[in-house]
């Protein structure tokens, strides 16, 4: 046993050390748009606590951060401003640290799990997996909620597993709050949740008895009550709106079968099908079980990505949350592994030993190979010159990066938007139809006195656009930037 620990002692320590490499890099490595949204609205939070800086800088920090599309609870962006109060100031790369950690007790659910599920040889099998895939490295360690989510999904499926073996309220009420957490800290964990639930429920007491069960009952109250009370009265009406959006308009790709396609492919390259294939032979060795919760968090996960069918295509952090279920369903193959291990020689062991090291090396090194070769410390400082040449006075249009988050985050600065070519794109997918450029070109400028580009391969896309530009007279111009005077065709 005592190898066991130190073996499962280096694993979290390396799941830790390369999840902090290259810390205080801006976070621009990894989704750069939604980890700038959560990074605005952490500083707006922070300005509101700290009355000691400059009043016009205050105002700013907070319309900024108010200006931002609220999307699910401000709890990891709250954390933020109050550790930067401590801190004396920002330091986004706290949100990497707490991310990071969040992961690891996640992964400590995880190992726990898998133990009961299968052995502690599937248990170590399970979690390297989880620890150290790129894809989950880059996405645990990127300001996204989709990271506490993970967490609370696992203490979740352990806490359900606990009370399908004992139904003894302490785990009853472990898992409903754990359920509803997840759920709370992002609406997404919705569908695994309801599958892993619904698993549990109908192999342990089956559905007559549950709805005589006051378990049962107090289970489904604590996990819903959160997210309900937030839907209701913290997203002030926009939660219809977002239905309408991302998934009544798109429920349209189900029936397309290149959707099926261009899912399992964003899964073989974050995961690889191999892997994908393992996990479902993990589904049929598995006892009773665990084979039901597995299932229900399989089903949960398919449904998960109906009920967002664009975004689960065209956004790898959202699967973040299935690499902890195939995780969990290789734990049953670890068994046979190890049951095979213990029947050879002790030179082949040490053969499958050295294997297995290789491949974790292998993955470290791919990771922090990627991780420190990409930098972004320049960046803010671009985005300072940029807003610098901007006219202080009169309204601006931009086609830019990010959504212009960049020039939000560095630069201070709030511009009207020029869709890019995806969100045109996604604009057609809605509606079907595309718009007049001219008709569109004056309603989106009206109003308007400058133009700024700082992303030119999209302008280089929109040759209708280029073409108008083109009639205005430059305003001023840099390295990396343009600004059309538009009140002067």
């Amino acid at each position: 046993m005592r190898i066991y620990r130190l073996v499962l002692f280096a694993l979290f320590v390396l799941g830790l050390a390369i999840r902090l490499c290259d810390l205080t890099d801006p976070p621009l490595d990894y989704h750069p748009t939604r980890q700038l949204h959560m990074a605005i609205i952490a500083r707006g939070l922070y300005y509101q606590i700290s009355p000691s800086a400059d009043a016009r800088q205050i105002q700013l920090a907070i319309a900024l951060g108010n200006s931002m599309g609220q999307y699910e609870p401000h709890i990891l962006d709250t954390v933020l401003a109050y550790t930067y109060k401590l801190a004396g100031g920002e330091r986004l790369w706290f949100a990497r640290i707490y991310n990071s950690l969040f992961w690891l007790i996640g992964g400590a659910a995880l190992f726990a799990l898998a133990r009961r599920m299968a052995s502690l040889g599937g248990a170590i099998v399970a979690l390297s997996f989880y620890l150290f895939l790129p894809f989950g490295v880059f996405g645990s360690r990127a300001l996204l909620p989709d990271v506490g989510m993970v967490m609370w999904i696992l203490l979740a499926a352990y806490a359900f597993h606990r009370w399908g073996e004992t139904p003894q309220w302490k785990w009853a009420v472990f898992a409903g709050v754990a359920a509803g957490m997840a759920i709370y800290t992002k609406v997404n964990a919705a569908p695994v949740i309801g599958g892993l639930t619904i698993a549990t429920v109908l192999f342990t007491p089956g559905l007559r008895r549950a709805f005589r069960q006051p378990q049962v009952w107090a289970i489904a109250v604590l996990m819903v009550t959160p997210a309900l009370f937030y839907q209701w009265f913290g997203m002030h009406g926009q939660t219809a709106g977002r239905i309408e959006n991302w998934t009544v308009a798109m429920l349209y790709l189900l029936i397309e079968p290149s959707f099926y396609v261009r899912w399992l492919n964003l899964l073989q390259n974050e995961m690889g099908l191999t892997v994908l294939l393992l996990g479902v032979a993990g589904l049929v060795t598995a006892k009773p079980f665990s084979r039901a919760q597995l299932v229900g968090l399989w089903v949960g996960y398919g449904l998960y990505g109906m009920v967002f069918p664009h975004q689960i295509t065209t956004h790898n952090y959202y699967s973040l949350l299935f690499v902890p279920i195939v995780a969990l369903s290789l734990a049953p193959l670890g068994v046979l592994l190890f049951e095979k291990l213990s029947q050879l020689s002790l030179f082949w062991r040490a053969i499958v030993l050295g294997a297995a090291l290789i491949v974790t090396a292998h993955q470290l090194w791919f990771s922090y190979s990627v991780l420190v070769g990409q930098d972004f410390r320049d960046v803010p400082a671009y985005w300072q010159k940029v807003e610098q040449a901007l006219p202080p006075q009169g309204k601006i249009i931009a086609l830019t990066q990010d959504y212009g988050e960049r020039l939000m985050y560095y630069g201070w600065r709030k511009v009207s938007l020029w869709p890019n070519q995806a969100s045109l794109k996604l604009s057609e997918k809605r509606e079907k139809a595309r718009k007049d450029f001219e008709v569109e070109f004056a309603s989106r400028t009206e109003g308007k006195d400058y133009f700024l580009i700082t992303s030119f391969d999209q302008l280089d896309k929109q040759p209708l656009l280029k073409e108008m530009l083109n009639r205005y007279p430059v305003y001023a111009k840099g390295d990396g930037y343009l600004i059309f005077a538009l009140r002067s065709p």
